[in-house]
């Protein structure tokens, strides 16, 4: 060990000297012309052009022009508002509240442009505004929109517009091809941004909820881990062919608190878009009737694993081999429970024959039928398990298809 240590640190002062020396000629060699000419620091500009134009960049030119910024504008009511209860002067009536998100525009048809967006970008906004990739702005008339799809339909003066997006077939994507999102993250200071990801998964079921995070049912949706930030909402999922294959709607921020402790996990990558067929569907019939009609039960209802299984035994008189349900908090007077007898604190545990696990499934099995249709009831009244037949006479609205505890479906 002795004898390879000094070998190494011998070899390493011989190399030292001769890089010292070799330097000490060099300079006193060039010191004067590096003093005396510095024209031999200047440099130029190479005139070879590079073509690095790629796939992506082909499709995001056959539809950049066709994706818009959309924005809403809600005019407050006089006392609605914290400033107006708690009698501060920054907040005065009329004033406007502002949401923004993303658009594309699918089709024109003479001097109107059609524009395909999520609900929730204009959900109770009085005044909607598309500001075109040209920078001009255009009043926006909403056609129609559907809350539980969370996909709406807007048209504007089509003089303007330039370019229209076609859509491609969502059923043919695979799992691993390229995804392009185009959008306004955080609103129309960054329209148009381009971000490039992979599908995912194709077909993936997720729960959905509010904006009090209360649980409205499940989705089918497309999975991507193109970056999808908020202001992308209503904004296109593209391929390589420059096709809308999905709208995109909403994305994983992160997992909640655990039990353990209060720390949350971040989430990157998983942002989700609703599937083109399914968006074909939808404003199809949005352009048609301005809604999509659904049958609603009229009650107001929690999903039964909420509520405490000592109150489920005091309160609800359950059978301890009930487990799931959903339990009625109010019955509308229009409701068509209300003939069926079906009042506060009773358990519907099947519709249609069809097990009732929570929220999510009734509205699934719900939405299966028409107005009109008359479907089989099964719940708990007083501990005892009851049926009913019940007419679905009740059309769906905004109002009575939010899920919550003090809302109706």
């Amino acid at each position: 060990m002795l004898k390879i240590f000094i070998v190494a640190l011998v070899g390493g002062v011989i190399g030292g000297g001769a890089i010292v020396g070799g330097y000490t000629i060099y300079q006193q060699n060039e010191s004067s012309s590096v003093m005396t000419d510095n024209s031999k620091g200047q440099t130029g500009v190479s005139n070879i052009k590079v073509n690095v134009s790629t796939q992506s960049t082909k499709a995001f030119n056959k539809i950049q022009n066709a994706v818009v910024s959309v924005e809403a504008y809600s005019t407050k009511s006089s006392g609605d508002s914290l400033d107006d209860i708690f009698g501060s002067d920054s907040g005065s009536s009329g004033a406007t509240s502002e949401s923004e998100g993303s658009g594309v525009i699918y089709k024109r048809d003479g001097n109107t442009a059609f524009v395909a967006t999520n609900n929730h970008v204009i959900s109770g906004s009085d005044k909607v505004e598309v500001l075109l990739n040209s920078g001009k702005k255009e009043t926006a008339t909403v056609v129609g929109h559907d809350s539980v799809t969370d996909l709406a339909v807007l048209k504007i003066n089509a003089k303007n517009v330039k370019q229209v997006a076609s859509f491609g077939n969502s059923d043919n994507i695979q799992v691993g091809q390229t995804a392009l999102a185009i959008g306004s993250p955080l609103g129309s200071t960054y329209a148009t941004s381009l971000t490039q990801g992979i599908i995912s998964a194709k077909k993936r079921t997720i729960d959905t909820t509010d904006s009090s995070g209360v649980n409205t049912g499940q989705t089918t949706v497309i999975q991507t881990d193109a970056a999808i930030n908020p202001g992308n909402s209503g904004g296109p999922l593209i391929n390589l062919a420059g096709q809308v294959i999905g709208i995109n709607s909403m994305k994983l921020a992160n997992t909640g608190s655990s039990s353990a402790s209060t720390s949350s996990t971040s989430v990157e990558g998983m942002g989700f878009a609703i599937p083109s067929n399914e968006v074909v569907k939808v404003i199809n019939l949005l352009v048609k009737d301005g809604k999509i009609k659904r049958p609603a039960l009229g009650i107001s209802l929690v999903d039964l694993s909420y509520v405490s299984t000592s109150d489920q035994k005091s309160v609800l008189k359950l059978p301890t081999s009930v487990t799931n349900g959903v339990v009625v908090l109010k019955v509308a007077n229009n409701s068509p429970l209300k003939a069926a007898g079906i009042t506060k604190y009773d358990v519907i545990t099947s519709l249609d024959g069809k097990e009732v696990k929570g929220l999510s499934s009734l509205r699934e099995v719900l939405y299966d039928h028409k107005i009109g249709d008359t479907v089989e009831i099964k719940y708990y009244h007083e501990g005892s398990q009851k049926t009913a037949n019940v007419k679905l006479t009740l059309e769906a609205n905004d109002s009575n298809t939010t899920t919550s505890s003090n809302s109706g479906n």
